[in-house]
């Protein structure tokens, strides 16, 4: 979005003060961390954002517990793979409201009781106000609950797997814009035509420097090309690399899922994407304006495949393969879930079509379906090779 094209927002007074501190602006990466994660005033960090069907935006374990039964059985087969002397943890990094944590404790303790006494539920949330809420959810969980950060997970690595779901695309990220000459950061500046309300506006800031036009080169965008004209604009990825570094010195062996709305490099840097994919979400409702009531909105910006993969890489993770959530689920039977609903004793019609429809979208390609499901590996002397359940073809119905 240029400046020219943004609406005018009200700067709410702590962030105008922090802008005024600052010189005037900040780099978008800059506002993004704080409009989400600032302990006061940050959408998340605070616990005013509400996950689920009624909040501010549903997600797949918020649907129902089917999401996490058909995820199980692949958890499952990962912490099998463990060596079979150690104690497991299930590390789950931005639990959100806490369902799908203790959705995946119930379904392990009842389909694998002698696994799951081997596993602790670890939670990763950085954000007080999440974490708060998070606890209440997880009185009910049948596993052992710790709360813990990276830096207390690295001290004490473990075996297991540390799940990833729309997590990473909470991470800051930066917005680069092309002015017809070169490349910009962009910044959130602080308009102060009117002292007694000033207002926040997108405006290019300083030229990237050489590492930054690495990344640029390396994903096609170095020449932009006449198909992309000054103010086109994108977002690079740069605290992935440091998130998934962390992620790995927490794991002495396991696998790394990650889920999350994402796309090769060809379709995210598209000519015809010309702001990126970043957006806002609140109460149910979407809106490519980044700047409305800053701490009150979710921002989310898609995963480049490409990017990860190659941050993975560095940080030390193997790939061991990536679907969209559709076909993954579709591998892990949820068709045979969908017709055995017909076959329920004992349920209303209203529950049994509340629950066919939750399924459905799950697998909805122009939703939740869409979501890709990426695994990485660290493994170590004595574990089995991670394999993929989700990879395989889809049983038959």
């Amino acid at each position: 979005m240029s400046s020219a094209a943004a609406p005018a927002h009200p700067a709410p007074p702590w962030l105008a003060e922090r802008l005024r501190a600052a010189g005037g602006a900040i780099p978008f990466r800059t506002y993004m961390q704080w409009a989400l994660h600032d302990p006061e005033h940050g959408a998340y960090g605070s616990g005013r954002l509400q996950v689920g069907a009624r909040g501010d935006f549903a997600t797949s374990p918020s649907l129902g517990s089917d999401f996490a039964a058909l995820l199980t059985p692949q958890i499952a087969q990962w912490l099998l793979q463990q060596p079979a002397d150690q104690s497991l943890a299930l590390v789950e990094a931005g639990p959100g409201e806490g369902d799908l944590a203790l959705q995946l404790a119930q379904e392990l303790t009842a389909g694998w009781p002698e696994l799951a006494a081997r596993t602790t539920l670890l939670l990763i949330e950085p954000n007080p106000g999440m974490a708060e809420r998070q606890r209440a959810r997880l009185n009910a969980s049948p596993l052992r609950c710790r709360w813990l950060s990276f830096a207390q997970l690295s001290a004490r690595p473990v075996h297991g797997v540390l799940l990833a779901h729309e997590v990473l695309d909470a991470l800051a990220v930066e917005r680069v814009q092309w002015d017809g000459v070169l490349w910009r950061r962009q910044q959130v500046a602080l308009n102060q035509v009117d002292q007694a309300q000033p207002s926040l506006r997108l405006e290019p800031g300083e030229a990237l420097q050489r590492e930054e036009l690495a990344q640029l080169e390396a994903l096609g965008l170095l020449d932009p090309g006449l198909q992309r004209p000054a103010g086109w604009t994108t977002e690079l990825h740069p605290e992935q690399g440091a998130w998934l570094q962390q992620a790995a010195a927490g794991l002495n062996s396991g696998v790394l899922l990650v889920i999350d709305y994402a796309h090769e490099a060809w379709r995210y840097y598209a000519p015809q994407r010309s702001n990126g994919t970043l957006m806002a979400y609140r109460q149910q409702q979407a809106s490519p304006d980044p700047l409305q009531a800053p701490g009150h909105w979710d921002l989310t910006a898609h995963l480049c495949l490409e990017s990860l993969e190659r941050a993975a890489a560095a940080a030390g993770w193997e790939c061991i393969g990536q679907r969209r959530q559709g076909e993954a689920l579709l591998a892990l039977g949820l068709a045979q879930r969908l017709h055995g609903l017909q076959h329920q004793a004992g349920a209303g019609l209203d529950a049994l079509l509340t629950r066919r429809e939750a399924l459905l979208r799950l697998v909805d390609p122009h939703t939740l379906g869409d979501f890709r499901w990426a695994a990485f590996q660290r493994s170590s002397a004595g574990c089995a090779t991670g394999s993929c359940l989700f990879m395989q073809d889809p049983p038959l119905a």
